[in-house]
């Protein structure tokens, strides 16, 4: 009996439709020379049974054909994360209405909102063309997310319904299924991520790391040749997906990296196993390698002007719109501009949970943090700045979103400074006879504001000092390593730092509204208290303000909403309280984000939404489609 009949019976798809698979003269270039030796399966017998067939019409695409190198500038070894968000590969993903559809699953069911049930696609394959199985769906729930060595945190909260975990069942082969006492709306969501939630691993290359499988000489042979503390610190590198450093690392994505780290430039090559085809059932991706440049962030817009980037927009900003434009007719690139999707392009986050209890209690107090936002002169930044083309506003989901209202985007948005003035005189806090304001111990009101970001941050925050040094605060801004500004504030240290606003600025109410509540230590409005809740109470600290705990009550409550409708009315309780409270102080939004492009590069949106969630910034409009006509 062949293989691929084999996979009919035991799939029990007999009667399932399978695309025409292309002739054999489309196999992609590069692999002819594996697929002649017999290194390779032929393009047939590498394909699932079932693949995922692109719509090209509705998505406005045409075919295409294989080849060439995609280059991309980057700034750290670390971006090599984008590969992962940009091939954007998921169980289910967004599509470009954000919608969720089956991608590596051939579908899914879920009934009453809490029981999951997966069907794989037959045939399917990881990168190194080992069948993909319910066996590696087990691995991962079984053997590493309730293992306690490897997940010394417990089960992930994603996977958690009011503290608890679902049952877990392979029903056949390629079968599985996920079932919680209460609905949980939030794992599909999670599956589709930009930075997704994996819940299945290639078992056959991860058991040889694990100590439950691996002969003990074996493991500790390993653990040396790696120069690993212990095979859980082993087993966790060389499991690493998301920022794929690890090259033998079997994957499901369009492309697998090559490159070990460090390096100063990552290539990543064609998945010849990828579960996706076009209309016509070529293969995809079109293009055969993806190269990333490592270079220093300021200089990849001039870099990127001088045509070394095929498609580049990270690390560019509206400001190089102008110096871009110039350069694209003599370097044979075009220069598009998307919609950013944060809810601001820079927003200043107080530290409700700093050490100094004098700063604390001023951050806690709301009419504080409403005269901070009214100080700021939104249009002027948009004029400086953006060239008047962006939207004032405070931070919130964006005018797209089917969650947006006015009331949201303006509230406490207006520039009013003597209103913030008269606040900030309610509150108490005297001006000296220099016209500075003291804190009520007699302090200096000196501000300390840290950033990580780049230029666009520190412009904008040059004015944000002076239009709260015309209140009567001193503030200085400081600027600091990523890493460090995220110890700092964990630990109390951080009065006050700068971000983009929302990453959902195009929610639906069927994504977490996680960004508006305390759930994680990483989130710079209350780290502490996100801790608290991400742990269980076994770190952090407990929530102090009333409106903060609503918020993380009414997540609470979005976390077991059974239907969409309940849904909606969730969001909008917590975008009001959050909007009203000002947690976050926004400045812009709906800014234009540059976008480059080889002119020889087809299927590139001429216009798209650029932001890491949920469209996984190129991810959505599916880079494995995208081709170079060099004719």
């Amino acid at each position: 009996m062949s293989r691929r009949a084999l996979l009919l019976g035991t799939a029990g798809v007999l009667a399932m439709p399978r695309l025409a698979v292309a002739a054999p003269a489309d196999e992609p270039p590069s692999l002819k020379s594996a697929v002649e030796a017999g290194d390779m399966p032929p393009m047939r017998d590498r394909l699932p049974l079932v693949p995922r067939v692109v719509d090209f019409e509705q998505r406005g695409k045409a075919e295409g054909r294989h080849g060439g190198r995609l280059s991309m500038l980057m700034s750290d070894a670390k971006d090599i994360r984008m590969m992962t968000i940009y091939g954007y590969s998921r169980m289910v993903g967004f599509d470009e209405k954000l919608d969720l559809v089956a991608d590596i699953l051939l579908d899914y069911q879920v009934e009453e909102g809490r029981i999951f049930t997966f069907r794989l696609r037959p045939g399917h394959r990881w990168s190194d063309g080992h069948p993909f199985t319910a066996e590696d769906f087990r691995y991962t729930w079984e053997d590493v997310e309730n293992d306690e060595a490897l997940s010394r945190g417990g089960v992930s909260a994603v996977m958690l319904v009011d503290g608890e975990p679902p049952v877990f069942e392979v029903v056949d082969d390629l079968t599985v299924r996920y079932t919680w006492p209460r609905p949980n709306p939030q794992f599909l969501p999670s599956l589709a991520g930009a930075s997704p939630n994996y819940i299945a691993q290639p078992a056959h290359y991860l058991k040889q790391f694990h100590a439950k499988y691996a002969a003990a000489e074996d493991l500790e042979r390993l653990v040396a040749e790696n120069n690993s503390r212990d095979w859980v610190a082993l087993h966790t590198v060389k499991a690493r997906a998301y920022r794929p450093e690890n090259p033998d690392l079997p994957t499901l994505e369009p492309w697998m990296n090559t490159t070990p780290p460090p390096a100063e430039r990552y290539i990543f090559k064609r998945n010849p196993y990828f579960h996706r085809v076009d209309p016509s059932g070529r293969q995809l991706p079109y293009v055969d390698e993806v190269y990333f440049g490592i270079s220093s962030a300021d200089i990849i817009p001039a870099k990127t002007g001088s045509g070394d980037s095929d498609l580049q927009a990270r690390y560019l900003r509206f400001d190089n719109y102008t110096f871009l434009k110039q350069g694209a007719a003599a370097h044979d690139f075009d220069v598009r501009l998307w919609k950013d999707g944060t809810g601001s392009q820079v927003a200043y986050v107080p530290n409700l949970n700093v050490n100094d209890p004098v700063w604390r209690a001023l951050f806690h107090d709301v009419r504080f943090r409403r005269a901070l936002s009214l100080a700021v002169h939104r249009e002027e930044i948009n004029q400086q700045f953006y060239f008047g083309l962006a939207n004032p506003a405070a931070n919130c989901v964006l005018p797209g979103s089917p969650l947006y209202k006015p009331e949201y985007e303006q509230a406490w948005a207006a520039y009013d400074p003597d209103r913030a003035n008269a606040l900030l005189d309610e509150i108490g806090l005297e001006r000296g006879r220099y016209g500075w304001r003291h804190l009520p111990d007699g302090r200096r009101a000196e501000l300390i504001i840290e950033l990580a970001g780049g230029n666009e941050e520190s412009d904008v925050t040059q004015l944000v000092v002076e239009y709260w040094g015309k209140l009567g605060l001193r503030v200085f801004p400081r600027s600091m390593q990523l890493d460090n500004m995220r110890r700092r504030f964990l630990s109390g240290d951080t009065m006050m730092s700068v971000w983009s606003g929302l990453n959902i600025g195009y929610a639906t109410p069927d994504m977490p509204p996680e960004e508006l509540a305390p759930v994680s230590s990483v989130q710079g409005s209350w780290p502490k208290w996100g801790q608290f809740l991400e742990t269980g109470g076994m770190a952090g600290e407990k929530i102090e303000l009333p409106e903060v705990q609503r918020l993380a009550d009414l997540f609470q409550q979005w976390r077991v909403s059974s239907d969409t409708a309940e849904r909606r009315a969730i969001w909008h309780q917590m975008l009001s309280i959050f909007t009203d409270q000002v947690f976050t102080i926004g400045t812009i939004n709906g800014a234009l984000q540059p976008v480059v492009v080889r002119n020889s590069l087809r299927n590139v949106p001429d216009k798209g939404i650029y932001a890491f969630s949920p469209v996984a910034y190129f991810g959505v409009y599916m880079p494995d489609t995208f081709w170079f006509d060099r004719e």
